[in-house]
């Protein structure tokens, strides 16, 4: 007899592993098969998917330590402290970062135990119907569950004819694993993996040159941001070009040379060491066995789904990359404990409008609800506050002043609309916006709440108060 599950999860990444988790501890018996070794050094499954393995965990990593790099060579001496010429060993930065990889799948593993959910190593594919539930081939058995959760992921998608080898032509895997800081490198793609991965090996002191077939940079941000961003991106060294159509690719041993058309329709060639190619994620379903049991798809390949994560298929939910909506760890994390509770009979409970963006650039950038083009657009009457980084004194103490913080709210109501931040810390403050924005707080809410003082936090503070205009240090 096959084993038998109340659920069976699809993927162990962060919305599987999550929403195992959360079954599990609403008392039903739970299983989570995944098949990617990703790097093990074994070659067995690994737990936490692309966020813990390729994605976005170790490219803190790197961040991090390219961060601490360019401060040493850069920012030290203007507070007085006297260092030699910073270098950097690559290899031991490549091991620091798989050494945090390895910690948190582990972790993983460990929480699986804790909670009682079985780990099964395998790729899971339907297979049918049984009369325990739904069939899905693990590896070489078959096991039944009553209900099942699709959380399969995404992989970065490669542009025709141009072969990812992960050595001169990398993907966001390859991008985390050169050995060497490359003399030059081309990024196509200006998204949050071709920025990230762009600063790092930036700070590190590769010549970087980024190609984006939008018009625009950083279109889904608010404008002022993506142009406070680029400015400042520009300043560090980053080299953008906008609206171009890339043609011909060769690729030898010694780099690359990309033939493109510019935003003027001149012909140029870009030749680099490296390629890193972030054009966007596709969905992984490819032999999830969709259509042995009618599992609809869309046109992106992407599983059709209700706003719960239900599909067509009684008892068969999907979560994360796999289904409509942004790419997120968080998003398909918060997806997996609304579904898990919803098949416990709770009232799951996912607010798609408020999921915060955050790429984690230096400096930071952050944002969540509508942006300011996006209110004009649909004539909803707002007011707004900005008050720069520069008027904080943590920020100042700090060394690190660049941008600030946009809050926009309602002319009318006063409810907080979106709320959009460059600086650093973005990401950890944008988590005030999200509370707020979540109980439908207005900006004088948060304009009487008290701030500790020095903080950074004291800038969201100051927005609030200059959607009045009334603030107070600034």
């Amino acid at each position: 007899m096959s084993q038998q599950f109340d659920v069976l999860v699809i993927g162990g990444g962060p919305g599987g592993y999550v929403a195992a988790i959360r079954a599990a501890q609403l008392g039903f018996k739970v299983a989570c098969c995944e098949s990617n070794p990703y790097a093990d050094p074994k070659g067995q499954p690994r737990l936490g998917g692309t966020c813990l393995n390729v994605g976005c965990i170790p490219s803190k990593a790197l961040l991090h330590t390219s961060h601490l790099f360019e401060e040493a060579g850069h920012s030290f001496a203007e507070q007085g402290i006297t260092v030699g010429t910073p270098k950097i060993d690559v290899a031991k930065m490549i091991a620091r970062k798989a050494n945090i990889v390895t910690q948190l799948t582990q972790g993983i593993a460990g929480l699986f135990k804790k909670n009682k959910v079985t780990f099964l190593a395998g790729h899971g594919s339907f297979v049918g119907q049984g009369a325990a539930g739904w069939q899905v081939q693990v590896g070489e058995e078959t096991v039944e569950a009553k209900q099942v959760i699709i959380a399969t992921g995404s992989t970065a998608r490669h542009l025709p004819n141009v072969p990812v080898d992960n050595e001169i032509v990398c993907d966001n895997i390859g991008a985390l694993e050169m050995g060497a800081v490359p003399k030059s490198l081309a990024v196509i793609g200006a998204g949050v993996i071709g920025l990230e991965m762009g600063s790092v090996w930036r700070r590190l002191g590769a010549q970087v040159t980024v190609l984006e077939a939008m018009p625009d940079f950083l279109a889904a941000a608010d404008q002022d941001v993506a142009k406070e961003a680029q400015k400042i991106f520009t300043k560090q060294g980053l080299a953008f070009n906008f609206g171009v159509k890339i043609g011909d690719i060769k690729v030898s041993k010694k780099g690359v040379s990309i033939a493109y058309t510019d935003k003027d329709g001149k012909a140029q060639k870009l030749e680099a060491d490296r390629l890193v190619v972030s054009i966007g994620r596709i969905p992984n379903t490819q032999g999830l066995g969709a259509d042995k049991v009618g599992l609809k798809l869309n046109e992106r390949g992407m599983v059709e789904v209700d706003g719960h994560c239900k599909t067509n298929l009684p008892g068969v939910w999907a979560i994360g990359d796999v289904v409509r909506g942004p790419m997120l760890a968080h998003k398909a994390m918060e997806e997996g404990v609304a579904v898990a509770e919803i098949m416990a009979g709770q009232a799951g409970h996912i607010n798609f409008d408020l999921i915060p963006w955050v790429i984690y650039t230096d400096p930071e950038i952050a944002w969540v609800g509508k942006t300011e083009q996006q209110l004009k657009a649909e004539g909803v009457a707002y007011k707004a506050g900005k008050i720069p980084f520069m008027a904080n004194g943590r920020a100042l103490g700090a060394g690190n002043a660049k941008g600030f913080v946009k809050m926009l709210a309602d002319a009318n109501s006063d409810r907080i609309l979106g709320v959009h931040i460059i600086g650093p810390n973005a990401s950890e403050l944008i988590g005030e916006a999200v509370v707020a924005m979540e109980f439908g707080a207005a900006s004088e809410d948060l304009a009487r709440i008290c701030h500790a003082h020095p903080t950074l936090s004291e800038v969201v503070h100051e927005a609030a108060l200059a959607c009045d205009k009334r603030p107070l240090h600034f």
